[in-house]
């Protein structure tokens, strides 16, 4: 199996790539539009600022092949919310996958969420043998606001969507490679798609 880790400046890319060594397969780190169209799944990750990492896509013109992939794709953290419409962080425009926006917590609760919290309300093959309000590791300050593509949910001050789906484009907020046994059961679940 060929899975491309997209290459774009934006990521904690070392643990997930060990997260999937773990499972038996060796992740390629690209950013060659013709390597990852050619791959039999693809990871979008990303750590960091919504408005300068899509600045970075656009100047490698990876926002625009991106959006015409037809093979699983997974969005982690800043991925997942790039895929979405817009981000409030630095008045984003995202690529557009997923048809909801992206908004920063309130001063409500402590900013960013940092550490674990449970997911629900799971809807999708990506959590086969995960049960409901199994624990994530999350650390974002920006959430996505809740729509038809919601596949799990989770409370953090108000209640929002920690992982969407759209067809063939899956994203999850929490950090599956760092989330222990549950969280490499779901990318197990994603290499099984």
């Amino acid at each position: 199996m060929k899975l491309v880790i997209i290459n774009y400046g934006a990521g904690n890319i070392k643990s997930i790539q060990f997260a999937f060594k773990r499972l038996g397969v060796d992740a390629v780190l690209s950013d060659n539009p013709d390597e990852i169209r050619a791959a039999d799944k693809v990871i979008f990750p990303g750590v960091g600022e919504a408005s300068s990492a899509m600045v970075m896509l656009r100047e490698s013109g990876l926002d625009k092949v991106i959006p015409t992939l037809k093979q699983p794709v997974l969005g982690i953290c800043l991925g997942m919310q790039l895929l979405c419409k817009y981000s409030e962080e630095g008045n984003t425009e995202g690529i557009g996958v997923f048809q909801t926006n992206v908004k920063r917590f309130s001063n409500e609760v402590k900013v960013p969420q940092m550490g674990w919290n449970v997911i629900k309300d799971l809807k999708s093959d990506l959590f086969k043998g995960i049960k409901e309000n199994e624990y994530m590791y999350l650390v974002h300050s920006y959430y996505a606001e809740h729509c038809n593509e919601t596949i799990a949910k989770t409370d953090y001050g108000l209640n929002y969507a920690s992982a969407l789906q759209h067809e063939n484009f899956y994203g999850v907020q929490f950090h599956p490679e760092k989330s222990s046994l549950a969280g490499e059961q779901i990318l197990k679940n994603f290499l099984d798609l």
